[in-house]
C-alpha cells in the first residue's frame, strides 16, 4: 500500500477535476481509449442489470455507451466533482438523461444491494482509501452483480517520475496502486473471483513541456499529499526537461501509461440503514 505522502489528496484532487471539466474532452485522449475498451469488455459479460452506476463517471464518456447497452436500465452517474457531474448530465440527453449524483466513492449515499452493475473508468487510483471504497462497492453491489473497472499501475508516467527523480527529492507525479495490492483489496472486501490484468499504452509527446500542460488540463497533474509545496524554480524545470531528453526516440518524448483492469462478483452482506436511491436529490 501506498506511504502517507504518496497517497492522493483528496480535495485538491476535487478541485483540480473541477477546474479542468471545461476542457476536459479536447484533451483526454487516453482516457477515452480506455473507456472505450472498458466497455468492450462488457460485451463478454452476461449481464443485463436493472441499475448501473457510473462510479467517477467525470464528464460522462461512458454513459452513451452504457445507455445503449442497457436500454431498460436505470444508469447513475457519480463523481466528486460537481462541474464534471454538469456535464455528464448533459451527455444522455439524446438517449435519456441519467441520475447524477455529487458524492465521495468512500462515502457513497445509496442502499444496500442496489446496483446490478458498478462500472468505473480511471477513478479509484485518486481515492485515499481502497480499501473503503471496496467495502462500499460490496455494499451496494447486489449478491451476483459486477464489478468493472480500471484503474493506474505504478509504472505510470515512469519516464516523468525517473526525470524528477534526477531533479529533486519531492514527489512530483502521483503514485498508484500495483495491481496485486488492488487484487488483495478486492479479496478482503469479500468480492468473489475477481480477475486483474495489465495493458500498457505509450502516448508520444514533441516536448515535455506539452505533457505536463496536459495532464494539468485533465486535472491529473500531482496531487500527493508529499507534493512540493509553492512554486517549481526555472532551474528545476530546466533540469526536468534535461533529464527526460535521454528517452527521446525517433524524435518523440514517450509517457509510458499501466492500465490496471478488473472485474469481481458481488456477495452477501450484512444489512445496513442507509438512503434508497429514489430518495437521492437529481442534480
Amino acid at each position: 500500500m501506498q506511504a502517507a505522502d504518496q497517497r492522493p489528496d483528496k480535495a485538491l484532487a476535487r478541485r483540480s477535476f473541477e477546474h479542468a471539466a471545461a476542457g476536459y474532452d479536447e484533451v483526454a485522449v487516453l482516457q477515452q481509449e480506455v473507456a472505450q475498451r472498458l466497455l468492450q469488455r462488457l460485451d463478454l459479460m452476461k449481464l443485463q442489470p436493472r441499475r448501473v452506476l457510473d462510479l467517477g463517471c467525470g464528464t460522462g464518456q461512458c454513459i452513451p455507451g452504457l445507455m445503449s447497452r442497457y436500454r431498460a436500465a436505470d444508469v447513475v452517474a457519480l463523481d466528486i466533482a460537481m462541474p464534471m457531474l454538469s456535464r455528464a448530465r448533459r451527455r444522455g440527453r439524446w438517449l435519456r438523461k441519467p441520475r447524477c449524483v455529487c458524492a465521495d466513492a468512500e462515502r457513497l449515499p445509496f442502499a444496500d444491494a442496489c446496483f446490478d452493475l458498478v462500472f468505473s473508468n480511471l477513478m479509484l487510483q485518486w481515492c485515499t482509501d481502497l480499501e473503503r471504497v471496496f467495502a462500499e462497492l460490496q455494499r451496494v453491489l447486489h449478491p451476483g452483480g459486477l464489478l468493472l473497472f480500471t484503474s493506474f499501475g505504478p509504472d505510470t508516467l515512469g519516464e516523468l517520475r525517473d526525470s524528477w527523480a534526477q531533479v529533486d527529492g519531492y514527489n512530483h507525479v502521483n503514485a498508484f496502486e500495483d495491481m496485486h495490492d488492488v487484487g488483495d483489496a478486492l479479496l478482503k472486501a469479500r468480492f468473489a473471483a475477481p480477475v486483474m490484468d495489465v495493458e500498457r499504452i505509450t502516448v508520444t509527446y514533441p516536448d515535455v513541456w506539452r505533457l505536463m500542460r496536459e495532464l494539468k488540463h485533465i486535472g491529473a497533474h500531482n496531487v500527493t499529499a508529499g507534493r512540493p509545496r509553492g512554486l517549481t524554480g526555472k532551474r528545476h524545470m530546466q533540469g526536468l526537461v534535461q533529464a527526460y531528453e535521454r528517452f527521446r526516440r525517433d524524435g518523440v518524448l514517450p509517457a509510458s501509461y499501466e492500465i490496471v483492469n478488473g472485474h469481481a462478483w458481488g456477495t452477501e452482506t450484512s444489512d445496513t440503514v442507509s438512503l434508497s436511491i429514489d430518495q437521492l436529490r437529481r442534480v
